[in-house]
């Protein structure tokens, strides 16, 4: 089993349409994914087309079994038309108690403990995280193997991620305690790309700059996406023909070509 944390300490740079996609792909494909939502405002939850509950907070604070809080997710919103899907797909839903939980909680380790229950259950768990900082990210680091950071290539966004990344680094100190090996930044996905505009491409130039092969191929921007939320759809599932869905599609195929270097970081 493998952890992968979405981050970008700026709202609207993706992660849970990203967090969504890349759960859903790797369900196609084969694998057990789960899905945790791990932002108070539930918005994972809700694009994959489900009422807010408080599954995390039930799992970690009220110590509920996960038969209890897990919402299996119907293929039908996220196959690719006429391609049999061969894995499955999990949500641990998400709502307002979810941002409760670090202050509830005094146990760092609660995530890692409990999501280590599922390690012979599950093959993929894909987290999607709230923008704002918190104890509650302190908790997700510690179970986390590897981390995706969405962003724009605009400043305030590159701004998150910068934050992002020594936050990371900030939280490894706290990790080496326990033994656990470091988090392996997983990728960098320039989200919302404008190619006909003149920041966009500087900034993308200057963060292929700065982080190398770490930078994914851009995700340009389209109302196709957006669409397909609202129809709690997966985009190769809502427009199938489109360019989108190949991006999409591009997605699921970088990640499993990085995972090729991610080895379990808990002891």
């Amino acid at each position: 089993m493998r952890i992968i944390t979405l981050l970008n300490e700026k709202g609207g740079v993706g992660k849970t349409t990203l967090s969504f996609h890349l759960a859903a792909g790797l369900a196609v494909i084969g694998f057990r994914v789960l899905a945790v939502d791990a932002d108070a405002q539930g918005s994972l939850t809700e694009t994959m087309g489900f009422a807010q509950a408080p599954g995390l907070y039930d799992l970690i604070i009220r110590n509920q079994s996960f038969r209890k809080v897990l919402r299996y997710v119907n293929p039908e919103i996220y196959e690719y038309p006429e391609r049999q899907v061969k894995g499955q797909l999990f949500l641990l839903p998400s709502n307002i108690e979810t941002q409760s939980i670090a202050s509830n909680s005094a146990d760092a380790l609660a995530f890692a403990r409990r999501f280590a229950e599922l390690d012979e259950a599950v093959d993929f768990i894909i987290v999607d995280t709230s923008p704002t900082p918190s104890l509650l990210h302190g908790a997700v680091y510690m179970a986390t193997d590897a981390i995706l950071y969405p962003t724009e290539c605009e400043y305030l966004s590159f701004r998150g991620l910068q934050n992002s990344l020594q936050h990371r680094e900030d939280n490894e100190r706290y990790r080496r305690q326990f033994d656990f090996a470091p988090i392996k930044n997983l990728g960098i996905v320039p989200t919302m790309f404008r190619r006909r505009t003149l920041e966009h491409r500087e900034n993308l130039t200057e963060l292929e700059q700065e982080y190398g092969d770490l930078v994914w191929g851009p995700i340009a921007q389209s109302t196709v996406w957006t669409e397909s939320s609202r129809v709690h759809r997966t985009i190769w599932n809502y427009a199938p023909s489109s360019p989108a869905a190949r991006q999409g599609w591009y997605l699921v195929k970088r990640f499993m070509e990085a995972m090729k270097h991610v080895a379990p970081t808990r002891s």
